[in-house]
């Protein structure tokens, strides 16, 4: 799996080891749709083994250590669980470390995926893939997030109280042992009860990951990169340009290219297309329809303000249709591109290099990351819709 791939689970308990050549401690937390922990409780990992439908088992001989997910007894109100690594070692990053995870049956351990993040660097703490519920399935998803601030970083995002450390007593403290990094505490029950200290930023993107430093990129299908450049998000304007020709002379091809906008949930917040050219106050444009698909460059395209988009959009799909019924087995070179608004320089591109006879083509993805920034996959996956309008389900399930 690729950063941000998902695959739907056909088993309905799954494990998910972690290994590395080093130690990890690797923990699962259970979260609503609003993305944190229900209580304490909901947090997993070896001094807490269990948890509904959520267990820890600690690696032996060597081997990692796993969360096991029974999808079948997880509450309803829980939509998906994230399983998290951090470095046994006390100062110790992922630098030159790669964490791998493996998704097993945990009945037959057959092997239903693997993941492993891209070269690290400062992070001390990685979210590495989540199992989540989506239109009564369950799917895995990878994610392979950092923290610079350890465990305790994700737990606190996540809704978990996190005990401050005590002072020490004494100048120094056995070093034979250390205290974990994230402690079970039980919830404040008395006015001297203080609130979560706050997580700390998750740390900057790793030059390991995909990202615009060096030029233009060109994808394939799956591949994910980081809208990052000179180690800062790009959070200015960006020109989605998608482009497509007729497969036969003489066979004009009435696409219609449209964004849908998705909040944390994965639900539809709005989608731009040609009947609706400005959506969210103007942060994301439309260019306007094109009925045939004639002539050189982009046929339609559609501009987003990304600093101004409101913070409940956390993902973008971009598609097209074919309003007029014909297969894009009918279709020639279609394509999408990433441009730079101001510059007009060409970030991002993804040549479809094959097709099927539907009617709607999913051609990518935009996801909002815990750290800021944006990164977009390839996805060229066809449906059967003429319209926007039938694209916001199978877009919500593929986010």
């Amino acid at each position: 799996m690729t950063p941000g791939s998902n695959l739907p689970l056909s088993v309905a308990r799954v494990a998910v080891d972690v290994t590395a050549p080093v130690r990890l401690d690797v923990s699962g937390l259970l979260l609503t749709a609003d993305g944190k922990v229900r209580s304490d409780d909901d947090f997993v990992f070896y001094n807490q083994p269990t948890g509904p439908g959520v267990s820890h088992r600690a690696g032996a001989g060597g081997g990692g250590d796993a969360i096991t997910v029974d999808t079948a007894a997880v509450p309803p109100d829980i939509d998906k669980i994230v399983v998290t690594a951090s470095l046994d070692a006390p100062g110790a990053t992922f630098a030159g470390t790669e964490p791998t995870a493996t998704v097993r049956g945990a009945d037959d351990g057959a092997v239903i995926a693997t993941f492993t993040p891209p070269q690290l660097g400062a992070e001390t703490a990685l979210v590495v893939v989540e199992v989540y519920r989506r239109g009564g399935a369950w799917k895995v998803r990878a994610v392979g997030q950092g923290y610079a601030n350890g465990l305790a970083g994700i737990a606190t995002d996540f809704g978990v109280t996190v005990e401050e450390p005590a002072a020490p007593a004494a100048p120094a403290a056995p070093a034979a042992q250390p205290a974990p990094p994230v402690t079970h505490a039980p919830p404040p029950t008395g006015p001297a009860a203080s609130v979560p200290p706050p997580p700390m930023p998750a740390a900057p993107p790793s030059s390991g990951k995909i990202n615009l430093d060096k030029g233009r990129v060109s994808l394939q299908k799956n591949q994910t990169v980081s809208l990052v450049k000179g180690g800062r998000p790009m959070l200015s304007s960006v020109r989605m340009g998608l482009g497509w020709e007729p497969a036969f002379r003489g066979a004009d091809i009435d696409l219609d290219a449209s964004v849908i906008a998705f909040g944390a949930d994965r639900k539809k917040i709005d989608a731009c297309f040609f009947g609706k050219l400005a959506i969210l106050n103007g942060a994301i444009q439309h260019s306007g329809d094109n009925l045939t698909g004639e002539g050189g460059g982009d046929d339609e395209s559609i501009t987003v303000h990304l600093g101004g988009l409101p913070p409940e959009v956390t993902g973008l799909v971009f598609t097209v249709n074919s309003f007029s019924g014909q297969k894009f087995t009918d279709v020639a070179k279609a394509y999408c591109r990433l441009v730079d608004a101001q510059t007009n320089e060409e970030l991002v591109r993804f040549d479809i290099t094959h097709a099927e006879p539907r009617t709607g083509v999913m051609m990518a993805k935009l996801i909002r990351q815990f750290s800021g920034e944006w990164e977009m996959t390839a996805m060229g996956e066809y449906v059967d819709s003429r319209t926007v309008r039938g694209m916001a389900k199978p877009a919500g399930k593929a986010l």
